[in-house]
């Protein structure tokens, strides 16, 4: 039996009313997701790699001198490493401006080691492994200058080398990072912003509208049954 056209119309507007619903209540925590995969994925590829190398320079305290005096050394040759006066002397064999090697070299001490770690970056690995390597000789030769008066002098322990791989993230790497912090965002939002009203399906409120209306009152109901008893 062929629909006639009322019927035709109601499924229209079924399938209209279905097609305008809201999206569900849980879609902010996919879209922010794949917007953090995309900016992720997207930032390691644009981003040009950089590496890094690191030149390691150990503090050796003389005969009369105790080991912990050349830890404290240590700890505090690795402040001045990056000072202006140790770039001074770093900026001919790096062949680079001061200004600039002093944004590619940081230098790293441990507590129970006189050992100083000084790792250049560049995106260059020959420059990373060179800047490294001038920066750790310029802090060797101006601290060993006072070697007689603080009787500790630094000697070179390892050179630097041109690294084979960077040590900026792959794509795939900072894509999982957008991934995991979209996600996280995503879920954020969900718990901060405020809950939806509850929705009402149709026809429910006018029926118990009435209905209720059609009710006595409780004075009402009480005064009828007192008008019957004195009947």
């Amino acid at each position: 039996m062929a629909d006639t056209p009322d019927q035709k119309k109601s499924d229209h507007r079924s399938e209209r009313k279905r097609r305008l619903l809201p999206p569900p209540a849980w879609w902010p925590l996919p879209a922010c997701a794949l917007l953090g995969l995309a900016a992720g994925g997207a930032y390691g590829v644009l981003k040009a790699p950089e590496y890094a190398a690191t030149s390691y320079v150990v503090a050796v305290p003389n005969e009369t001198t105790e080991p912990a005096t050349a830890l404290g050394f240590a700890q505090a040759y690795g402040r001045i490493a990056t000072s202006s006066s140790t770039l001074a002397y770093a900026q001919p064999r790096a062949g680079i401006s001061a200004e600039r090697l002093r944004t590619q070299v940081r230098a790293e001490t441990s507590p129970d080691s006189p050992m100083i770690a000084i790792t250049g970056t560049s995106k260059s690995p020959s420059e990373a492994a060179d800047v490294a390597n001038a920066v750790a000789d310029a802090l060797s030769l101006s601290s060993n200058q006072a070697a007689k008066n603080t009787g500790v002098q630094l000697l070179l322990f390892n050179q630097a080398v041109a690294p084979s791989d960077p040590a900026s993230p792959s794509a795939a790497i900072s894509g999982a990072v957008g991934l995991c912090a979209g996600g996280l965002l995503g879920g954020l939002w969900l718990l901060a912003r405020p809950a939806r009203p509850a929705r009402r399906k149709q026809g429910t409120d006018g029926p118990a509208v009435e209905e209720y209306a059609s009710l006595p009152a409780q004075g009402e109901h009480t005064e009828t049954k007192e008008k019957e008893s004195v009947r």
